[in-house]
């Protein structure tokens, strides 16, 4: 499967997580012929390319990620697989439909064992507060008892 975003296409990016492992190319503007193939599974993600002659693959772990980030721009919702270098983010669903994006974000993040992550101009962050592994709320009020004790 090849994902081109070019605009007028009319192509939507959507991957399934329950299709993993999955094979697809991506546009990458540094590469000699402007795409880049990747493997996506569970634990890893290898990604292709030919550069000024030479390929490479980048086998990078699923840890790695900083986790799926969820991004509003150009009234289009896009769940994209966050890395510290952005131009080793994977796009993971796009579209206009908020109850669609969210749900693909959910699965994504369940599939992968990833933070939710929120993308906006001040960057990513997480979606929700975390300590370290878990995920910090607000204390629920103690439930009354039936005894008189």
């Amino acid at each position: 499967m090849c994902l081109d975003g070019s605009p007028g296409s009319g192509r939507r990016v959507r991957l399934d997580p329950a299709a993993l492992p999955l094979r697809l190319c991506t546009r990458d503007t540094a590469a000699d012929d402007a795409r880049r193939e990747i493997e996506l599974t569970r634990e890893r993600v290898v990604m292709r390319r030919s550069l000024r002659g030479m390929k490479m693959a980048l086998n990078i772990p699923v840890s790695h990620f900083l986790g799926v980030a969820l991004s509003l721009s150009r009234g289009c919702l896009a769940v994209t697989l966050a890395h510290r270098d952005p131009a080793l983010a994977l796009p993971l669903s796009e579209g206009s439909d908020v109850e669609e994006a969210f749900a693909a974000w959910h699965e994504w993040g369940r599939a992968l064992a990833l933070p939710l992550l929120v993308e906006d101009e001040r960057g990513v962050r997480d979606a929700f507060p975390r300590l370290g592994e878990l995920r910090v709320s607000l204390p629920h009020p103690r439930r009354r008892r039936r005894s008189p004790l």
